[in-house]
C-alpha cells in the first residue's frame, strides 16, 4: 500500500477560518462554541443552559429576617456583651437553619457587633463609654460640616422631606422601642446627608452610626457582661428625637445659629 508523502498527510487550512485569526489558530483552544460567530468569543462552558437560582432570593430574605431580630437582641441586651454564641443554637431559636443565622453573624462581625470565635461561635462586643465617645466624634467631623453647608444652600423644600423621618423617631421614642429607634434615627441621618449628593459620605457615616448604637457594657470604668442599660431608655431617645425636630424646623426656617447650636449639641450627647 502506497502512503502518500507526510506533506500531503497535513490537513490543510480550513477555508472558512477567520481571517483575523492567526494562521494554525485552533478555536477549540479558546472553547469557542462551535456555531459562534468568527471573531467572537462564546460564554464559558460552565455558563450555558444553567437555570438561575430561583432559592437565592428566599435564602436571603431569611438571612435578613434573622439579621434585623439579631440586631434588636444585641440592642437591648438580650444578647449578653461577651457572651458566645453558636450558630445551630441561634437557628434552633429563631426556627430556621443554620446557614442564615451563620451569614447575619458574619455582617454582624463586620459591624464590629461581635467576633468571630473559631470552633465555637460568635462572642457578643462589649463597648465602653470611650468607645462610643469616640465613634461621636468622628461623626461629628464628618457630618456637622456637611449640614452647615447644605443648610446655607438648601431651601426648606427640601428639607422638608424629611418631616416624616424626624416624626417616625419621635413615635419610636414615645414607645421606649430601642430596636425600633435605632433604625428611625439612622435612616433620619441617612436621609439628611442624602441630599449632599454624596454617596461615599452616606455609606461611612451611616457605618459609623450604626456601630455608635451598640449599648455600652460598662459602669464606672467595670465590665458589666449581660447588662445593657435601661433606666430612662425612653427619656433619652425622647430627648434625642426632640433633638431631630428641633433641628428640621431650624433647617426649614433658615435659622443658622440654631443648626449650629443643634447639631453640635446632638453629637455631644451621641
Amino acid at each position: 500500500m502506497e502512503y502518500a508523502p507526510r506533506a500531503q498527510r497535513r490537513p490543510a487550512a480550513p477555508a472558512a477560518a477567520d481571517p483575523g485569526l492567526p494562521p494554525g489558530h485552533d478555536e477549540r483552544v479558546r472553547g469557542a462554541h462551535p456555531h459562534a460567530e468568527p471573531g467572537t468569543e462564546a460564554a464559558p462552558e460552565r455558563a450555558e443552559g444553567l437555570p438561575r437560582p430561583r432559592r437565592l432570593p428566599e435564602r436571603s430574605t431569611v438571612r435578613d429576617q434573622v439579621l434585623r431580630a439579631l440586631r434588636g437582641a444585641l440592642l437591648t441586651g438580650e444578647l449578653r456583651p461577651g457572651a458566645v454564641y453558636s450558630a445551630p443554637a441561634l437557628a434552633e431559636r429563631f426556627g430556621v437553619s443554620a446557614t442564615p443565622v451563620r451569614e447575619a453573624m458574619q455582617l454582624l462581625a463586620r459591624e464590629g457587633a461581635v467576633e468571630a470565635m473559631p470552633n465555637k461561635g460568635f462572642r457578643v462586643a462589649e463597648r465602653s463609654s470611650r468607645d462610643l465617645a469616640e465613634l461621636a466624634e468622628v461623626r461629628a467631623l464628618l457630618e456637622v460640616p456637611v449640614v452647615l453647608r447644605m443648610a446655607r444652600t438648601l431651601p426648606a423644600s427640601r428639607w422638608e422631606q424629611l418631616r416624616p423621618l424626624a416624626e417616625a423617631t419621635v413615635a419610636a421614642a414615645a414607645l421606649g422601642d430601642r430596636a425600633a429607634y435605632a433604625e428611625a434615627d439612622r435612616a433620619f441621618h441617612r436621609a439628611l446627608l442624602e441630599l449632599s449628593g454624596n454617596r461615599q459620605l452616606v455609606a461611612v457615616a451611616d457605618e459609623l452610626h450604626r456601630r455608635s448604637q451598640w449599648p455600652v457594657t460598662e459602669d464606672h470604668g467595670h465590665a458589666r457582661p449581660g447588662a445593657a442599660p435601661v433606666r430612662g431608655i425612653s427619656a433619652r431617645l425622647v430627648a434625642d428625637a426632640t433633638q431631630h425636630a428641633a433641628l428640621l424646623e431650624a433647617l426649614v426656617s433658615g435659622d443658622l445659629t440654631a443648626v449650629e447650636s443643634l447639631v453640635r449639641r446632638h453629637f455631644s450627647g451621641a
